[in-house]
């Protein structure tokens, strides 16, 4: 998947895109890693009673310009794409998705379009 300036999750009715302010550090401040190619990495766990052996996850990475982003929510082993918000079966998990998508959102990393 390429790096876009916005991005619509498989099955939500909102779009997302990366915000002109953002900074280094704050990718860094929110739990972002930085990778050998110099993207930013965040990947969290969408279960709120345990961080271990979740069964979806939210995945999101900055390109080192800071110009591009790519997001997606997958299983608990990172490896298949999953629509969390198919006939509203994981509430808790969209719940816990707009919980870390709005402090993006209040951090200046992301805006909603």
């Amino acid at each position: 998947m390429a790096y876009t300036n916005s991005v619509k999750l498989e099955g939500d009715s909102k779009t997302y895109q990366i915000s002109t302010g953002i900074k280094k550090y704050t990718l860094m401040d929110l739990g972002f890693t930085k990778g050998k190619s110099g993207a930013f990495m965040f990947e969290r766990s969408l279960d709120p009673t345990t961080p271990y052996n979740a069964a979806f996850k939210v995945k999101l990475t900055v390109n080192a310009d800071l110009t591009g982003f790519k997001m997606s929510t997958v299983t608990g082993n990172g490896m298949q794409r999953a629509n969390i918000f198919k006939n509203d079966a994981r509430p808790e998990a969209v719940e816990q998705l707009r919980f870390i998508l709005k402090n993006f959102i209040d951090r200046d990393v992301l805006v909603e379009a």
